[in-house]
């Protein structure tokens, strides 16, 4: 949760998350000021009030703990302080070690019978081994703890009964061990929190980039049907209409009017395909571009009537309910077929014959374009054109598949099969 996050909880909350995470920054910078600042509060808690009134025993109390306790002088009372309160300064960089040294102390100091309040130190190491130190190492902390305890609760017998000294110093030394765990468990929980956090960003990272590549080949699909198909035709009739500009003027300016209306329909494919990349904020319409329908089964005659006017005699024909097919599937069906054409332009002869065949039969759609051009393809042997794999990329769409080689009769063969089912349309 970030400070974005507490802010509408109120500016109290706010503040306090922010102050929380200086003072975090503060003391990964500079550790040892917070370790210093809890030796100098433990001090002046603890530490001062017995040295101010000159030990433990000072005649004020009643008989049974001057007799319970033993009076030490200033110098044994700061040795044993600074023994309690100086390994707090690693208590987060070495808890055992810390921890070990208190407990030692701790157990020398009341085997001289001397009850001091700086032992406050034994929990505040135990809290500390509990939050910083290894798992395993607590229940050896706990031995030594219930231990010292055991010993604090006889030595203190004539003054407190030990069942009640057993009680409330378990407590204490429960209450840290579980405060320690706690804090543990609840920092592991938001580190575990952040972590997914930037694992999900990445992700979503990731899958936008995915997004993109694949948008990207989309679009150079799309454009590479319709510019290669398009210019194919428009090189075929401008070549013919060269030749036959002299012999017959006519045949040539229906040459030169074909090549304009399939420019004007590249052109139109093409406005439509940039238009879906163009967003209002961009400078374009504030409306959005106006998309025309994608190309479908539907429009596979005019684009053979293209091809005819190019030369090639193109024979169409259909079976089954191909009208029935989902604007996905029309949309691959029409590609694939345009590439083929495109390829018979390219490669086969100028009067060459095709027979094209859309073939609907249950859940499997079957195309075959088939020419009686040359077999001979341009190109270095077993390389694939980009309109091949293109068109193989558009069939695994629908768990279908492409082949394409030379016939017996000396032409070129394509046929595509897309299966129909739900599960392979929707993939």
């Amino acid at each position: 949760m970030t400070t974005d996050d507490l802010s509408g909880m109120g500016p109290l909350v706010a503040r306090l998350s922010r102050a929380g995470q200086r003072l975090r920054q503060a003391d990964r910078a500079r550790p040892w000021v917070l370790d210093t600042a809890v030796v100098v509060v433990v001090f002046l808690l603890f530490c001062l009030p017995d040295l101010l009134r000159g030990g433990v025993d000072d005649g004020d109390g009643p008989p049974r703990f001057r007799l319970a306790f033993t009076e030490l002088p200033v110098a044994g009372v700061l040795a044993l302080q600074a023994g309690l309160l100086l390994p707090l300064l690693w208590r987060r960089r070495r808890p055992m070690a810390a921890f070990g040294a208190i407990a030692a102390v701790f157990v020398l100091q009341w085997s001289l019978g001397a009850a001091l309040r700086a032992d406050v130190a034994l929990f505040v190491a135990l809290y500390s081994l509990a939050l910083h130190g290894r798992l395993r190492q607590l229940p050896w902390a706990g031995a030594v703890t219930v231990g010292a305890v055991l010993l604090v609760a006889v030595r203190a017998s004539p003054a407190v009964s030990v069942w009640d000294a057993l009680f409330f110093l378990l407590s204490t030394a429960t209450a840290a061990l579980a405060l320690g765990l706690v804090v543990r468990i609840r920092r592991a929980q938001l580190a575990g929190l952040r972590d997914r956090a930037a694992r999900l960003e990445v992700e979503r990272d990731q899958r936008s980039r995915l997004a993109t590549a694949t948008e990207r080949a989309r679009v150079a699909r799309e454009m590479h049907d319709i510019v290669g198909h398009n210019l194919s035709v428009i090189i075929t009739l401008a070549d013919a209409g060269a030749y036959a500009t002299d012999a017959a003027p006519e045949r040539g300016k229906e040459a030169l009017r074909l090549i304009g209306d399939t420019g004007r329909q590249a052109l139109g494919e093409l406005r439509r395909v940039l238009g879906v990349l163009r967003e209002a904020g961009d400078g374009g319409p504030a409306g959005g571009p106006e998309l025309s329908p994608q190309p479908g089964v539907a429009d596979i005659g005019a684009l053979c009537a293209t091809v005819r006017a190019a030369g090639p005699q193109v024979v169409y024909r259909t079976s089954g309910d191909v009208e029935a097919l989902d604007d996905g599937v029309q949309l691959t069906v029409y590609r694939i077929v345009q590439e083929a054409l495109t390829n018979t332009l390219k490669h086969a002869a100028a009067d060459a014959r095709v027979h094209l065949a859309v073939v609907v039969t249950g859940t499997r759609l079957s195309i075959r374009v088939q020419d009686t051009g040359p077999a001979a393809r341009p190109g270095p042997p077993h390389e694939e054109g980009h309109g091949l794999v293109g068109m193989r990329e558009r069939a695994a769409l629908y768990g279908g598949t492409v082949s394409a080689g030379p016939t017996d009769g000396g032409g070129w063969s394509v046929e595509a099969v897309l299966d129909l089912t739900p599960e392979g349309g929707a993939r």
